[in-house]
C-alpha cells in the first residue's frame, strides 16, 4: 500500500469507530479481516496511526476547537500529521491524492487547517490538565482523589503504549527456558520486575509464530494481572473458583499455581469468551478446570456450592481505567451512568461470589480500575455487609507467595503504570 492508502484506511477505521461506538480493537479487527489483502507491514502502519490518533485525541480535539475546525476523522488525522509527525502543509498534501486508493485531495478547509497548525506543538500551556493527560474532564475529581499528587505522572504513563508482558506457564517450563526460546526466535525478553513468572518484550511481536507460544509455554498477560493471580494463592488440591473468568488469563495462572491438582471452576456470562478460554486451556496443558456459564440457574448452583471453596477470585467488570494505555478509546466511551451501573454490578457479584467461600477460605477482589469507587470503597462496603469477612494485609500474602519487594504500603494492593510499570490494578484479599 502507498502511504496515502494507509492514511485512507486509517480514516475509514476512525470513522467506523465513531459511527459504531464499539471498542476500537473490535472495529479495527473487523475492518482488517474483511481486507485480507492488506499485508502485515501495512496493517501495522495503519494500526499505529489509528491508535496514535486515539492516544492523542483530547489534544487533537483541543486544537481543532481552538482553531474552529470540526472534529471529523479526517481533521483529526490531518492534525495528527501536523502536530505529532510535524509535517508541513506541503508534505501532508502530497499524501492526500486520489491515486492508488489514496484519501482524496485536500479540500480548501483542510488545507486551511494545515496552514493554521503549521509550527504548532502537540502540547500547549493553555490546555487544561485533563486535555494534557488525555482523560475525560468529568473524571478529573475522581482520579485526583485516587492518585493525588501522582495524577499527572500516572495519566502521562497511561498515554503511552504498553509493553508486551508474558506469563511463563510453570506447568510446561520455567522463565529462563522460555526466555532462551524467545531469544532463539529473535525476541529479546527481560524478566519482569515484580512478577516471578513474567517476561517483558519492549514492543509488539508476532507471538503466534513463536514456537514457545505455540507449545503453550507462554501466555500474554500484564504483569499486574499475573500478580493478582499469584496473590489468590491457589494451592494444589484446593477447590477454587474464578468467578469472572473472561477469556481465562487468571484461570490459567491459577491452574499453574495449583500444579493441575484440585478443582478449578471458571465462570463467565459470555459463551464466546468461555470457548476461547477452552482453546487456551488445551494449549497450556491444563486439565483441572471446569468451565461454567453464569445463567438463569446460577442461584441454584450457588446454593448447592455455598461454603465449599477455598479461594474465590472476583476480577470484577469495571471501568478499565487502569488499562487505558492498551485501550485508549475506552476512556472516551465511559460515561458517568455506566460507572454507576458498574459499581452496582460489582456489589452484586461480590455478594454472590462470597457465598461460595468456606470458613477460613478467601475471597479475592480485583479490578483493573484506578478509582476509589470501584476499589477501596467497594471493599469497605462489602465488609460492612459481611462482618464474617476480614481484610488480610496484602504484604503478608505477598511475602508468603512471592517473597520480597511488595510495593503495597496499605492492606490492599494498588498498582499503577508510572509507579510500578504495570497496568492499573487493585487487589484485596478477604478471609471468611
Amino acid at each position: 500500500m502507498t502511504p496515502g492508502a494507509r492514511l485512507a484506511a486509517a480514516i475509514e477505521i476512525l470513522a467506523a469507530m465513531e459511527a459504531d461506538g464499539a471498542p476500537a480493537d473490535q472495529v479495527a479487527g473487523a475492518y482488517l479481516r474483511a481486507r485480507r489483502y492488506i499485508g502485515a507491514k501495512d496493517r501495522k502502519a495503519i494500526s499505529e496511526r489509528v491508535w496514535g490518533c486515539l492516544r492523542r485525541r483530547a489534544r487533537l480535539d483541543w486544537w481543532l476547537d481552538r482553531l474552529d475546525f470540526g472534529r471529523t476523522p479526517r481533521h483529526r488525522l490531518l492534525a495528527d500529521l501536523a502536530l505529532a509527525d510535524r509535517l508541513s502543509p506541503d508534505q501532508a498534501a502530497l499524501l492526500f491524492t486520489s491515486v492508488a486508493h489514496g484519501p482524496g485531495t485536500l479540500a480548501p478547509t483542510e488545507w486551511a487547517l494545515l496552514q493554521a497548525l503549521k509550527g504548532r506543538d502537540l502540547f500547549h500551556h493553555d490546555m487544561p490538565d485533563w486535555v494534557k493527560g488525555e482523560y475525560p474532564a468529568w473524571l478529573e475529581e475522581k482520579l485526583a482523589a485516587a492518585l493525588g499528587a501522582r495524577l499527572a505522572a500516572e495519566m502521562g504513563a497511561l498515554r503511552d503504549e504498553a509493553p508486551v508482558d508474558l506469563r511463563v506457564n510453570g506447568l510446561k517450563t520455567d522463565r529462563e527456558a522460555a526466555r532462551q526460546a524467545l531469544a532463539a526466535d529473535g525476541l529479546e525478553a527481560l524478566p519482569t520486575r515484580l512478577s516471578p513468572v513474567g517476561l517483558r518484550l519492549p514492543a509488539r511481536a508476532p507471538l503466534a509464530a513463536q514456537s514457545a507460544f505455540r507449545q503453550g509455554w507462554l501466555e500474554v498477560q500484564d504483569e499486574g494481572s499475573q500478580l493478582v493471580a499469584l496473590l489468590a494463592d491457589a494451592r494444589p488440591g484446593q477447590t477454587v473458583a474464578d468467578y469472572c473468568a473472561g477469556a481465562g488469563g487468571k484461570t490459567l495462572a491459577m491452574a499453574a499455581s495449583m500444579a493441575n491438582k484440585g478443582r478449578l471452576v471458571a465462570l463467565d456470562i459470555h459463551k464466546a469468551r468461555a470457548e476461547r478460554a477452552g482453546q487456551r486451556l488445551r494449549r497450556a496443558g491444563v486439565h483441572n478446570v471446569t468451565r461454567r456459564l453464569i445463567d438463569d440457574d446460577n442461584a441454584r448452583w450457588l446454593q448447592r456450592q455455598a461454603g465449599s471453596y477455598d479461594r474465590v477470585l472476583v476480577d470484577a467488570p469495571c471501568s478499565g481505567s487502569g488499562t487505558w494505555r492498551r485501550n485508549p478509546d475506552a476512556r472516551w466511551r465511559l460515561t458517568a451512568a455506566q460507572l454507576d451501573s458498574l459499581q452496582q454490578t460489582q456489589t452484586s457479584i461480590l455478594d454472590q461470589a462470597s457465598r461460595l467461600v468456606k470458613p477460613g477460605g478467601r475471597l479475592i477482589y480485583a479490578t483493573c480500575s484506578l478509582l476509589l469507587e470501584e476499589n477501596e470503597r467497594q471493599v469497605e462496603a462489602f465488609l460492612q455487609r459481611h462482618p464474617d469477612f476480614t481484610l488480610l494485609p496484602i504484604a503478608d500474602i505477598w511475602a508468603a507467595v512471592i517473597g520480597e519487594g511488595c510495593p503495597a504500603k496499605e492492606p490492599v494492593l494498588r498498582l499503577t503504570p508510572a509507579s510500578d510499570g504495570t497496568d492499573g490494578f487493585f487487589c484485596a484479599v478477604l478471609q471468611r
